[in-house]
């Protein structure tokens, strides 16, 4: 078991498989892009397999959510879906992606055991998309929503993110337009995962902000913290259901008393928060020859160290040196 001496047990393992991404979303990275990890420091599809199957046998890990950088760009990613999907006991498996190679992945993810995916959307405007992401891929983004849905990725999720002056009018647009796909729309307000540390709390388009907007064409009726558990997302019954819309509010609606997640990065090392200025290092354990248990070991007492909160509130808050794509959404 994960816990840590606030009482929250940790189910949720996000896997960071690389820090590469073929956007330059401006809220994540700069448009020349980054340094990226040298290949020797990338753990390799064997050691990502067994890391997560030590925190499946032997720390109670029951959800795995593959992520980036974009983890469509691993080469072998269905093979390491598939031997998650094998383990025993068998995770829930799902991926967070910009959703530009599902049209081409999308089934082979599917035969090899991905339960579902999570596609960041911002925009219905392609040109907005462009000037967003720094590259003109709108219809990729579209056609992989498409594939993924008839592959069964389902429920397929729409993560967007709205920055003020560019789509912060365009909340409405987008549920009307998830709620005509089938797609579970889940808005997240922008967070200080930046590579070039220009996130300001002020003008930040905020989950109040969204729902305003959103009341403006849409009856929304609360789904309650029952339904909620763990998830960090909000939900709403949208006219009153079956289809629901989520507002994941990290800054202005912290949920850090019901996390139940720890992160592996791409390198090996292990995050107890998304805003975590700390990491632990399974790397060299496990290239040094470390048995199984004692890499349990030394997760288990990484995750004891957990802080009560992001401390996003702090005025003292430091931003993370990693941004984003480097430890996975």
């Amino acid at each position: 078991m994960l816990i840590d001496t606030y009482g929250r047990v940790a189910t949720d393992l996000r896997v960071s498989l690389t820090d590469r991404c073929n956007l330059r979303c401006m809220y994540c990275m700069p448009e020349e892009g980054l340094q990226w990890l040298a290949k020797p420091d990338l753990l390799t599809d064997d050691e990502i397999v067994r890391l997560i199957d030590i925190a499946v046998r032997l720390l109670g890990i029951e959800e795995v959510r593959f992520t980036g950088g974009e983890p469509l760009l691993r080469p072998g990613l269905a093979g390491i879906v598939e031997r998650v999907a094998s383990l025993a006991p068998r995770p829930q498996t799902s991926l967070t992606t910009n959703g530009i190679g599902l049209k081409r992945t999308a089934s082979a993810l599917k035969a090899a055991g991905l339960d579902r995916v999570n596609v960041s959307l911002d925009t219905l405007r392609p040109d907005v998309f462009k000037t967003l992401t720094r590259r003109d891929r709108h219809k990729d983004v579209i056609e992989g929503l498409f594939a993924a849905r008839e592959a069964g990725l389902t429920p397929v999720k729409v993560n967007a993110v709205l920055m003020p002056g560019m789509n912060d009018d365009e909340a409405p647009d987008l549920l009307a337009w998830a709620l005509e796909h089938e797609y579970e729309l889940r808005f997240i307000e922008q967070m200080p995962l930046d590579a070039q540390h220009g996130w300001k709390r002020e003008g930040m388009v905020t989950a109040g902000d969204i729902l305003a907007s959103l009341r403006t064409r849409f009856d929304l009726t609360p789904e309650g913290a029952d339904e909620r558990g763990s998830a960090p997302a909000e939900r709403w019954l949208v006219n009153g259901g079956p289809q629901r819309v989520g507002v994941i509010a990290s800054v202005t609606r912290p949920f850090c008393a019901a996390c139940d997640r720890t992160r592996l990065t791409a390198d090996g090392q292990i995050r107890t928060c998304l805003f975590a200025a700390e990491e632990t290092d399974l790397r060299t354990a496990l290239r040094s020859g470390a048995p199984d248990e004692e890499i349990a070991r030394i997760w288990r007492l990484a995750m004891w160290g957990k802080k009560a909160g992001a401390g996003l509130d702090d005025p003292s808050f430091v931003q993370p040196d990693r941004p984003m794509s480097a430890i996975g959404g």
